[in-house]
């Protein structure tokens, strides 16, 4: 039985799949997080690896805080980058292959078509700095590592942009968002289950980097006002521009992502954003009324 581990299990991503797991007895899932493995410890993850067999490692863990790490960059590229080279490498050494996440972060926003894997990243900020070094170190140390970039992850956990708006939504009339940012959210559930159909797939010819978000586009402002409809929620969105809302990390104004590559080498069909938007808004209102019973 093939075995997986997933790193970074109690992110967004990582939460998906310790839930999907149930849908795939055919694998051996062992999920961890930096209490279970700190994959900033090299020893802790060769002892990891020596200890146990693994066919597959997805590496969840990520250093996520965009703005906070600016002034903490030592830490996000602790966690970005130098802990993916000692993954990458002790991957390969046992010969696992390594499915590791990255971000449209990578690219400079500069562009006015979808960024596709042949781009040449210039991250504008800390954090983007550390995810394209952690992306050099994984191909350079494990030739056989996927990359998969994506954008604007949010689902029913933790905290991203959806829960933020609901939030906001439900305490003030009006919320500023921007609106000359743009790009596509992404459904963690559905990434996930995209990994899932991608592993059986995957061949000694299958590697490097692949882009995915769902399908479409839209600002962060279109994004709000689409949550704020889908949750039932009266606050009034105002449409603000970057300058308007500084922050400590600089941010593209387009990051859409082409996911032609990974469509046609795994014959998949991505959701559209909107409809998945709203299919984790109904399961963020399950989740809330089950703890309320």
């Amino acid at each position: 039985m093939p075995s997986i581990l997933v790193t970074g299990s109690k992110g967004q991503l990582g939460t998906e799949l310790t839930l999907l797991a149930a849908e795939y007895p055919q694998y051996q899932f062992t999920f961890t997080d930096s209490h279970g493995m700190d994959i900033t410890d090299e020893k802790s993850v060769r002892d990891l690896f020596t200890a146990n067999r693994f066919d597959y490692c997805i590496n969840c863990a990520a250093y996520t805080a965009v703005d906070k790490a600016e002034s903490d960059m030592e830490a996000a590229f602790n966690l970005n980058a130098t802990a993916v080279f000692h993954l990458a490498q002790v991957t390969r050494e046992h010969n696992v292959r390594l499915i590791h996440l990255s971000t449209d972060f990578v690219f400079d926003g500069k562009k006015s078509k979808p960024y596709t894997e042949e781009d040449q990243p210039s991250p504008l900020n800390i954090y983007g700095k550390s995810k394209w070094r952690g992306e050099e170190a994984c191909l350079q140390q494990n030739s056989k590592s996927i990359i998969i970039r994506t954008s604007w992850l949010y689902s029913p956990f933790g905290n991203n942009f959806v829960k933020t708006m609901q939030k906001l939504g439900r305490e003030r009339k009006e919320i500023g968002v921007i609106y000359d940012q743009v790009g596509t959210p992404t459904y963690a559930y559905d990434l996930a289950s995209t990994i899932m159909t991608m592993l059986p797939r995957l061949n000694e010819n299958i590697t490097g980097i692949f882009h995915y978000s769902n399908e479409g586009v839209c600002s962060w402002y279109d994004f709000a006002v689409a949550i704020m409809e889908l949750s039932g929620l009266s606050s009034k969105v105002k449409p603000l521009e970057t300058v308007e809302y500084p922050t400590p990390a600089k941010r593209g104004h387009y990051s859409v992502l082409n996911k032609k590559k990974i469509k046609a080498t795994f014959g998949l069909t991505i959701p559209y954003w909107r409809d998945s938007l709203k299919k984790c808004i109904e399961r963020i209102e399950k989740y809330n009324d089950n703890e309320q019973r």
